[in-house]
């Protein structure tokens, strides 16, 4: 088998998972609290610790790659995945799982963060488009099965066993990735580690991240957490301009392409993001769904993600990102706006639409956002520039949910809003019409981000930026 096959096949294994346990935890999550005799709040902290240090790790952990080598990470992130998510199934209390959880996160950081710059190293220009999307897709497809297989582990085999089954696959991927990966990438020579950068990034982001997570987001004490958090990455600008080898590497932005499309992605993914969390209220809350219907419901879109994003890639690699990227934008924010079009009578033929839209949307926008903007960038610098891209992209991913609360607030106070989405019943006659709307408002905003994010997307290029030749810095 060519390196290449080998490369995507390893990195996909590991996207899988990934991916798998972002999702597999919240159907069961009822389940695991009763089991533990946990409070809601560790069950909060069970899902979004794991989240947490994706987010948090990615641009440290993709730096250290470019450093010490993508693979060594990489395997190493097989390791600390098998045995978090070993330690996860043995937890006793809520505390533990919570520990856990942050083990499994730390794990799960290390194969994202360096997946898609060994693919990078490993395929030509000509099919980096489909190898990416190829993995894209198992993001998709551990989306889908988090749900679905979850619940039937869960039914079948108690909670434990969510955790328990990452422990052989993760075995197999790290002995496979010891024995086959090999490190072809150029690797960064002569350079001291950002020490303070890394922890004033880290520092920034969680509290930023707190800020927008517990509780109401406009409280006093939330807004002092996220005023200090920006007030922290202030000084992380400060201090990174002044490294010679920074963690955060701000000179990648003066690439036209790397700056646009991570702006473009950025943008989509706070309001992307927000769509699941609006769709189940409204299938629950308004046209009386379970949840297990309501998930069901929903993986047509993911459906649609999986099927079309290979062929998105191979698109991309013949006509290049941008009319792809922004076509797809296009289609997300077309349907949100149609989604704000639903009310109470609305049948699941028209909830359909929608997701066919979003699905053909994330299709068309990831693959060819992913392939232009990584092939902008020079090869010694991918890894950190992965851990960035991800790091913007799944920030937006952790601020979708608080935004979509903080604009149905326009319309609906936030304790009424916190009461109807804690009670996940089916609201009385005179608040029905009020938190339809909220839902509408929220739609049609968000809406309108993705509008905004097709000019960046419009103005990166023609091209994809040729890997025959160096890119620098500067472009």
């Amino acid at each position: 088998m060519k390196y290449k096959w080998v490369a995507l096949t390893v990195t996909t294994v590991g996207s899988l998972m990934s991916s798998l346990d972002t999702t597999i935890v919240i159907i069961g999550l009822p389940t695991i609290l009763n089991g533990l005799h946990a409070t809601i709040v560790s069950g909060i902290w069970i899902i979004t610790g794991y989240q947490l240090m994706l987010t948090v790790l990615l641009v440290l952990l993709g730096r250290l790659a470019d450093m010490y080598g993508r693979v060594r990470l990489y395997n190493i992130g097989f390791v600390i995945f098998t045995i978090g998510s070993l330690l996860a199934g043995l937890s006793r209390n809520g505390a533990q799982l919570v520990a856990f959880r942050f083990i499994q996160g730390s794990g799960a950081a290390l194969l994202t963060a360096n997946s898609a710059a060994i693919i990078t190293d490993a395929f030509p220009a000509g099919e980096l488009g489909m190898a990416l999307g190829t993995n894209m897709m198992a993001f998709n497809v551990g989306a889908v099965v988090g749900y679905t297989l979850g619940g039937a582990m869960i039914t079948l085999l108690g909670w434990r066993s969510i955790f328990f089954i990452n422990v052989p696959v993760g075995l197999f991927g790290t002995i496979w990735a010891y024995k086959r990966l090999k490190e072809v990438s150029i690797r960064a020579s002569g350079q001291k580690f950002d020490y303070l950068g890394s922890v004033l990034y880290c520092v920034g982001l969680s509290v930023v991240l707190l800020a927008l997570t517990i509780g109401d987001p406009t409280s006093f004490r939330n807004i002092i957490l996220l005023a200090g958090g920006i007030g922290v990455f202030v000084a992380v600008v400060l201090v990174e301009n002044r490294q010679r080898f920074p963690t955060l590497d701000l000179t990648l932005f003066r690439i036209r392409v790397f700056a646009a499309g991570n702006l473009a992605s950025f943008l989509n993914s706070v309001a992307f993001n927000c769509g699941p969390f609006l769709r189940s209220l409204y299938l629950q809350l308004i046209l009386g769904y379970t949840a297990l219907q309501a998930g069901i419901a929903l993986i047509p879109m993911e459906i649609m993600v999986f099927i079309l994003s290979p062929i998105s890639g191979r698109l991309s690699d013949r006509y290049g990102g941008r009319v792809l990227s922004s076509v797809g934008l296009a289609m997300n924010a077309a349907a949100l706006f149609w989604f704000a079009t639903l009310d109470q009578h609305s049948s699941y033929a028209s909830v359909l639409v929608s997701l066919v839209l979003f699905g053909l949307g994330r299709a068309l926008f990831i693959s060819p956002n992913t392939s232009s903007v990584m092939g902008a960038v020079p090869p010694e610098k991918r890894g950190v520039a992965n851990g960035m891209r991800m790091t913007l992209n799944m920030t937006g991913g952790v601020l979708s949910v608080p935004l979509s609360l903080l604009l149905m607030t326009f319309v609906m106070p936030y304790a009424k809003l916190s009461e109807i989405v804690g009670s996940s019943q089916l609201i009385n006659g005179g608040e029905f019409l009020t938190f339809l709307h909220a839902i509408n408002h929220a739609c049609l905003i968000l809406g309108a981000v993705i509008v905004v994010a097709i000019v960046p997307s419009l103005l990166r290029g023609q091209r994809n930026a040729s890997r025959s030749r160096p890119v620098t810095a500067h472009g």
